[in-house]
C-alpha cells in the first residue's frame, strides 16, 4: 500500500463524528502533515482508516474527529479529517496507551501498564489530584513518582496553551516547543506576532506562521503581514546561498510568497515597502556598483559581509617578515630526510603558505593537497609557531588530524561556542591563541562561520584555506571560497597535477574528467570489478531500488565491506522513490531490522532504532551538536522517551520534543555528505532527479569515496548532470569588497 502527499479523487459520502483511538500509522508525512492511520472505535473489533493533516499523531492518543466518509477507488471506505481534537480517554486500554504515548516523560508503555492495573478507571485522577499515590504502584520509586509529578503538572499547565494553538492548527509537539520558548507568554507572543514563530522556533516554517495569522483574522494585505513576508523571502533566498536579493526581484518573490487564493499584493506596493524597511532599518538597501542594481540585504548578512571583508583586509595588510632562503633550505632539508619530492606547485605553496599572512590552497583528488598541508605545518612547528587546526564538521577535523598528527577540533569547538550567551566566546578581544591556523574542507564556509573565524584570528597570525573549489558550496549563504579566490587580492595556489598513484585510481581520474565536462569511464558491476569506480544500470527508479539492495545485501559483501559501517548511499535528491527518505526506510529495514532486544521510537511514522545511524538536521548549541554530525543510536530509554546518540566520542541525550532534530543517515543528500569520506559511496543517479543534477553536484558525492564508487542509473542522467553547469549564481559581494579595501 503506497500512499503520497497527493489526496485522490474520492467519492464522499455524508459527514459524521467519530471519536475512538489511534492504533497505528500507516503513512505520515512530517512536511506536509498527510497522514493515513488505522482507528479504533468504541464497542467495534475492527479497525477504521482515517486520512488527514495532522502535524503531529501518535499511537494511543484518543481523538474527536469531524470530516466526512469517502469510497477510495481502491482502498475502499476512509473517514476524511477535516477537524480533530485530542481528549482523554475512558476506557482501560485509552488510558494506558494515552500514558504511555510519551505524552509524559517518565512514562513509557511498561510504567502506563503497571499505573493503569493498580488504579484502573481512575488513573487520571489519581495522577491530577494524588500523584503521591503512584508510589503505591510496584517498581515505580519516589523519585520516578516527583517526575510524573513534575511532568503532568507541566502538561497541565501548558494545557490552555495547547488547546489555544491546536485550535489554530499548530501539534501538540510543536506546542510545548512554543511552551518552553515562552513560557506564560505564549498566547500572547502568537497573538500579537505570529511570524515571530518562524524565526525562532525550530520546525514552523512562515507557511505555519502565516495560517496562524490567518486563523486569528490578520488581513492578508495588512502591512504587517508584508513585512514579515519580505523578510521571510530574504531568509529562503539564504538558504538558496545568497547574501542579498536585487531590489526588484526581492519584490517580485515577496508578490509570489504573499499571494493567497483571493488575495493578489501589488507589485509597486511590495518595492515601496521595501524602501520603507530600509529607512527603519528593517532592510539594508545599496547599490551595486557593477550593474547600478539597488539590492537588499536583511542587516545580519550585510553586517557579517562587510566585516568579514574588512576583517580579510586587516590580515593581509599586517606586514609579515620572514627569512626565505632559511625557509627554502628547511624544505631541501624535509624532501631530502624523508625521502619525499614536491612538485613545483607544491614548492611554491609551501613557500608562500611561510611568507604570507593568508593563502588558499585548492586543487582536486589526487593532486597532492594533503602532502601539501602535512608539509606546510611540519614548516609552521619547525618555525617554532603554535598552531590550531579546524574543519567545518567533526569527520573532516579528524581526517585532518590524522593527517597532520595532530590535534584538530570543529570550527565551532575551535572558536568555543557560549550556550548561555548564544555566542562565540573567541572573538576579536579573545581570539585564538595560535600563530598559525589551518581550516580544511574550506569550501563549507559560509558567510557567517567565515566571519566569525576571521574576527577570532589575531592579526599578527597566519592562516591557511584548503578546499576542493570545485565541489558543492556551503549549504549556508555566501560563496567564500570562491569570492576569495575570484577577488584576486588573496595569495592562492592551485594544484592540478595529479600523481601517479593517484592516476591508478579511476575515482580520481573520473573526477577530473566530470570536472572537465566529460563522462567518467564506467565499468559494470560485478563480483570482480577490474576499477574501483562502477555502474549498475538502473533505467526506472524500481530497478535502482532493487539493484541498491542488491549490492547491500550480497554484492558488496562479497567485495569484503561491511555495509553496516562502510557503505554509504549519497542521494541528490530527499523525496522520490531515489530519495533520501525512501532509501532510509529500505536500508533501515535491511541493515538494522527491529529484534527483541532492539529497542524503538516512533513519531509520526518515522522509526528510531538503537543501532541506527543518524544525522543532525540543524545546529544545536546547547547539546554541542551540529548541522551534519553523523552519530548512532546507542540506548533509548522508553520510559523516558529519551535517545542516546554516539558522536565520535561523545554521548549525546535528546528528549522527546527533539527528537525531530535526528533524521536516519544509512543514505544522506550529497549536500549533507560534504567533509565527509566513506569507504563506499552508492549514488543513485536519475533523470528523476534533474531539477537539482549537475557537475559539481555528482563530483562531489564521486570525491566522498575512499575505496569504491558505485553509480546506479541510466548513463543519460549521469551524461545530463555533467553537462549542467549554469548553476544559479549566488548574490554576494564580498570579492568586489575585498577589491575595493584592498586596490
Amino acid at each position: 500500500m503506497t500512499y503520497s502527499d497527493r489526496q485522490p479523487n474520492l467519492t464522499t459520502q455524508p459527514s459524521q463524528p467519530l471519536q475512538g483511538v489511534v492504533e497505528r500509522l500507516t503513512y505520515h508525512s512530517a512536511e506536509s502533515g498527510y497522514t493515513v492511520a488505522r482507528f479504533k472505535l468504541p464497542r467495534s473489533s475492527e479497525l477504521v482508516t482515517i486520512v488527514g493533516n495532522f502535524a503531529s499523531i501518535q499511537p494511543g492518543q484518543t481523538l474527536q474527529l469531524e470530516g466526512d466518509w469517502r469510497e477510495h477507488p481502491k482502498y475502499g471506505s476512509q473517514f476524511q479529517v477535516i477537524k480533530y481534537r485530542e481528549s482523554k480517554p475512558a476506557t482501560l486500554t485509552g488510558i494506558e496507551k494515552y500514558l504511555g504515548s510519551g505524552l509524559i516523560k517518565g512514562v513509557g508503555a511498561a510504567t502506563a501498564k503497571r499505573i493503569v492495573a493498580h488504579f484502573g478507571t481512575e488513573t487520571l485522577e489519581v495522577i491530577e489530584h494524588q500523584p503521591e499515590r503512584l508510589s503505591e504502584v510496584p517498581e515505580i520509586s519516589q523519585k520516578r513518582v516527583k517526575l510524573i509529578q513534575a511532568a503532568w503538572a507541566e502538561q497541565r499547565a501548558i494545557k490552555d496553551v495547547m488547546l489555544f494553538l491546536q485550535s489554530h492548527g499548530i501539534s501538540t509537539a510543536y506546542a510545548v516547543k512554543i511552551f518552553k520558548q515562552y513560557g506564560d507568554d505564549s498566547i500572547a507572543t502568537v497573538t500579537q506576532n505570529p511570524y515571530q514563530l518562524a524565526a525562532e522556533v525550530y520546525g514552523i516554517g512562515f507557511v505555519t506562521a502565516d495560517a496562524i495569522a490567518r486563523s486569528l483574522g490578520i488581513d492578508p494585505g495588512s502591512e504587517y503581514r508584508y513585512r514579515s513576508g519580505i523578510s521571510q523571502v530574504l531568509q529562503e533566498a539564504a538558504s538558496d546561498g545568497h547574501c542579498f536579493l536585487p531590489q526588484p526581484e526581492l519584490a517580485e518573490r515577496a508578490v509570489q510568497r504573499l499571494a493567497l487564493q483571493n488575495h493578489q499584493p501589488d507589485l509597486a506596493v511590495m518595492t515601496e515597502l521595501t524602501t520603507k524597511m530600509a529607512l527603519t532599518g528593517e532592510l539594508v538597501m545599496q547599490v551595486d556598483a557593477a550593474t547600478q542594481t539597488v539590492i537588499c540585504y536583511d542587516p545580519p548578512f550585510y553586517g557579517a559581509e562587510f566585516k568579514l571583508a574588512e576583517r580579510l583586509a586587516l590580515l593581509l595588510s599586517e606586514p609579515l617578515t620572514v627569512d626565505l632562503p632559511r625557509v627554502q633550505r628547511w624544505i631541501d632539508r624535509f624532501v631530502e630526510t624523508n625521502g619525499l619530492q614536491l612538485s613545483t606547485q607544491q614548492r611554491q605553496a609551501v613557500e608562500m603558505a611561510a611568507t604570507s599572512r593568508l593563502l588558499v590552497l585548492t586543487g582536486g583528488p589526487g593532486t597532492g593537497k594533503t602532502f601539501c598541508t602535512r608539509t606546510i605545518v611540519a614548516l609552521w612547528k619547525a618555525m617554532g609557531k603554535s598552531i590550531a587546526l579546524a574543519s567545518p564538521t567533526g569527520r573532516a577535523a579528524q581526517r585532518l588530524s590524522e593527517m597532520t598528527r595532530q590535534a584538530a577540533k570543529t570550527i565551532h569547538r575551535l572558536l568555543e561556542f557560549d550556550p548561555s550567551q548564544f555566542k562565540f566566546k573567541r572573538e576579536a578581544d579573545n581570539p585564538i591563541p595560535a600563530e598559525a591556523i589551518v581550516v580544511d574542507e574550506a569550501s563549507m564556509l559560509d558567510l557567517f562561520l567565515a566571519n566569525a573565524l576571521l574576527k577570532a584570528i589575531p592579526l599578527e597570525s597566519q592562516l591557511l584555506l584548503v578546499g576542493d573549489i570545485d565541489q558543492l558550496p556551503s549549504v549556508g549563504p555566501g560563496h567564500v571560497l570562491a569570492d576569495l579566490i575570484q577577488s584576486g587580492q588573496i595569495p592562492v595556489i592551485r594544484l592540478s597535477e595529479v600523481f601517479r598513484q593517484a592516476q591508478s585510481s579511476q575515482i580520481v581520474r573520473s573526477a577530473h574528467a566530470i570536472n572537465q565536462g566529460q563522462m567518467p569511464i564506467l565499468e559494470p558491476a560485478s563480483r570482480q570489478p577490474a576499477s574501483d569506480c562502477l555502474w549498475v544500470n538502473a533505467f526506472q527508479p524500481e530497478q535502482g531500488l532493487r539493484a541498491i539492495q542488491t549490492l547491500v545485501s550480497e554484492t558488496l559483501p562479497q567485495l569484503g565491506f561491511e555495509p553496516l559501517h562502510q557503505v554509504q548511499v549519497l542521494s541528490p535528491m530527499i523525496r522520490g522513490e531515489l530519495g533520501t527518505r525512501r532509501l532510509n526506510q529500505l536500508l533501515q529495514q535491511m541493515l538494522n531490522p527491529p529484534a527483541a532486544a532492539k529497542r524503538e521510537l516512533s513519531r509520526g511514522g518515522k522509526i528510531l532504532r538503537e543501532g541506527d545511524r543518524v544525522i543532525q538536521q540543524s545546529n544545536d548549541y546547547n547539546r554541542d551538536v551540529f548541522n551534519g554530525d553523523v552519530g548512532t543510536v546507542q540506548a533509548i530509554d522508553l520510559e523516558e522517551q529519551e535517545i542516546t546518540v554516539r558522536f565520535a566520542e561523545r554521548w549525546v541525550s535528546y528528549d522527546s520534543v527533539d527528537q525531530n532534530e535526528l533524521e536516519l543517515a544509512w543514505a544522506v543528500s550529497i549536500h549533507k555528505s560534504q567533509g565527509s569520506e566513506y569507504p563506499v559511496v552508492i549514488m543513485p543517479i536519475h533523470m528523476q532527479h534533474s531539477l537539482l543534477l549537475s557537475r559539481n553536484l555528482i563530483y562531489t558525492g564521486l570525491t566522498r569515496a575512499k575505496q569504491l564508487a558505485i553509480f546506479v542509473g541510466s548513463q543519460k542522467a549521469i551524461e545530463y548532470a555533467v553537462n549542467q553547469t549554469k548553476n544559479q549564481r549566488r548574490y554576494t559581494l564580498l570579492a568586489d569588497r575585498l577589491r575595493q579595501l584592498l586596490s
